[in-house]
């Protein structure tokens, strides 16, 4: 027999009855039962009860052990009796009589609890995350993980692609945030950066003939702490694919996500034909390029049912500016004035100077609209409002109103808060759509000038044309996100594979044609020898891993995985460089002064 197991933990059924059998693994808990000591072994695998009477000749080294101390066991497998038969264990139906017990390794007293899900403070589950991981739902997480990757893996190669690695020491990027720097030892004063992602050199594999890569890629960025994004570094699929046209990577990719989300989904609704909503059209309905589509609010301009109303206050932003308008945001069921009130001061708690209201309610035969803004446009205009938006009694209606590019946001969140709030969004499904028609560029108000909206490599819609004779702000771009619950899963696009197209973008934002060949002058060479036209994107690994285990955190999902400030509490990193380690990188350390 093996020295440690001939079984483990999950693996015992009633027909292994009789067999005598060697399991280790962790003390999960001790039960004492009136000198009857029944012991939950658990592995990797699963959890065998072990039993052992004051007969046994291991009793007395049962009675030591303690949670989380490691042993090895040999016994007697034994069926359960009808009342002690448990239905949520898989090997619930048998039990192993000790007859030879070992202490593999003990366990000191333990920081934070392994049995059970208490809520416990952060810093300690990822200090002695060893043992977290120990917890059933995160160590069942992280194994859904694994399965979820090996599922793209596979249904990647059954769509015809190819995995390919990339460098990971590189050169610095524009991918929008800040690059990870690694001082070079052979090259004094001179950095490698870590990539942000594998987006030129994927370019570069399709210039080079071969036609559909994937990866399962770790890409690194120095950003800020946010909440749908670990800090430090994260893992993304991503994938390039030649000779190819938007819709082209929509009906290979569609069918792969779908799949993935099929496969995990514990049998939720998954979309089957994903939406297309242009970008413009997503904001005005739902206040973000991200939408939640298992909401039901639909978002509508009434401007003119303001303009020149008893409403002063809009009516009065809709004469001094020809950019306002007024947006409606449709609550069905909200329609009591103690729920208008929760979201009024709800924005007031926004920054807001609050959030205008209508409900409507039975007066009798009558169908009246209730709250200030009522009472100050009439009931004709009212009632225009309700019969837009096809509200009933018991139904209520809340209202912005500016520079819609301003407040857009902001409705975004009311339209979510009151979805959520009024419990309107159905959580038992997966709700999919693709954004497109992205802007190319966006005005940067901190710098004064045009800026990349998205990714810098894609291709402007009407090419070159478009950028030596458009508006550059009215240019759209081959560019689309795939969301799913709220959730940007997905970004990518079809490329900019021409090198005059290339410098014209860079340039009109500041960029000049040596500085694009000297930061880009892998990808601009290659250009100059036949690129073929190509597109991709990449799906965000911890974000899908989230969304199907359900989890409200990405720290559930990833084995070890820094707090938000960016500290790895496990391993003690960031941490200081030895004086020599800095002399042989000829670094010198100047660290801000503290302010007093």
């Amino acid at each position: 027999m093996h020295r440690y197991r001939s079984h483990n933990c999950a693996q015992l059924r009633k027909s292994d009855v009789g067999q005598s059998v060697r399991l280790s693994g962790w003390v999960h808990r001790v039960r004492d039962h009136g000198g009857l000591l029944f012991i939950d072994l658990r592995d990797h695998y699963g959890i065998t009860q072990i039993v052992a009477d004051p007969d046994s000749p291991c009793f007395s080294t049962a009675e030591k052990v303690r949670g989380e101390w490691v042993i090895r066991v040999d016994g007697e497998v034994k069926a359960r009796t009808a009342e002690t038969v448990n239905p949520n264990l898989p090997t619930g139906e048998v039990e192993i009589f000790a007859r030879e017990m070992e202490i593999l390794s003990q366990a000191r007293e333990l920081p934070l609890p392994v049995f059970g899900e208490p809520d416990y403070p952060e810093d300690i589950r990822l200090k002695y995350r060893f043992l977290d991981l120990r917890r059933e739902t995160l160590h069942r997480n992280i194994v859904t993980r694994t399965r979820i990757i090996a599922e793209m893996r596979k249904r990647m190669g059954e769509a015809g692609f190819t995995e390919f690695s990339t460098p990971i020491l590189t050169a610095s990027s524009p991918e929008g945030a800040r690059d990870f720097l690694v001082p070079s030892r052979i090259h004094p004063g001179k950095f490698y950066a870590l990539p942000q992602a594998p987006q030129v050199y994927k370019q570069l594999i399709m210039v080079s003939g071969f036609d559909r890569y994937f990866q399962i890629a770790p890409c690194f960025r120095d950003e800020d702490p946010r909440a749908d994004r670990l800090p430090g570094e994260f893992y993304q699929l991503d994938l390039e694919m030649s000779f190819v046209e938007q819709e082209d990577v929509f009906s290979t990719m569609e069918p792969v996500m779908r799949g993935i989300f099929e496969a995990f989904a514990s049998g939720k609704p998954v979309t089957q034909s994903f939406p297309r909503i242009p970008y413009d059209e997503a904001m005005r309905k739902y206040g973000t390029d991200k939408p939640d589509l298992r909401n039901p609010i639909v978002m509508e301009e009434v401007s003119e049912h303001f303009r020149g109303s008893g409403f002063k206050v809009f009516a009065n932003i809709l004469a001094n500016d020809e950019k306002a308008e007024v947006w409606a945001i449709p609550a069905r069921t909200g329609g009591s004035r103690a729920f208008c009130d929760r979201m009024n001061s709800w924005a007031q708690g926004e920054g807001q100077p609050g959030l205008g209201y209508i409900f409507w309610r039975k007066e009798g035969d009558k169908l009246e609209g209730a709250g200030p803004i009522a009472k100050n446009i009439g009931e004709e205009r009212t009632e225009a409002i309700r019969t837009q938006l096809g509200l009933e009694d018991g139904d209520a209606c809340f209202f912005v109103a500016g520079d819609p590019k301003k407040f857009a946001g902001f409705a975004g969140a009311a339209r979510t808060r009151a979805g959520e709030e009024l419990n309107l969004v159905d959580r038992d499904r997966f709700e999919l759509c693709w954004i497109v028609d992205f802007p190319f560029y966006e005005w940067n108000e901190e710098e004064n000038r045009i800026d990349f909206g998205h990714n810098p490599f894609t291709m402007p819609k009407g090419g070159l044309d478009a950028l030596t004779s458009e508006d550059p702000l009215s240019i759209k771009a081959f560019q689309y996100d795939m969301v799913c619950n709220g959730f940007e899963i997905a970004s990518g696009g079809i490329r900019n594979h021409l090198p005059e197209t290339m410098v014209k973008a860079f340039e009109i934002v500041g960029f000049t044609r040596e500085t694009v060949e000297e930061r880009f002058g892998g990808l601009y060479r290659a250009f100059q020898y036949g690129a073929p036209p190509h597109g991709g994107m990449a799906a965000g690994i911890d974000r899908i891993v989230m969304l199907l285990c359900g989890a409200k955190n990405l720290r559930e999902i990833t084995m070890f995985p820094m707090n938000q400030q960016a500290m790895d509490l496990l391993m003690n990193a960031p941490s200081e460089a030895t004086p020599q380690q800095l002399r042989e990188l000829s670094l010198r350390v100047a660290v801000p002064k503290k302010e007093e």
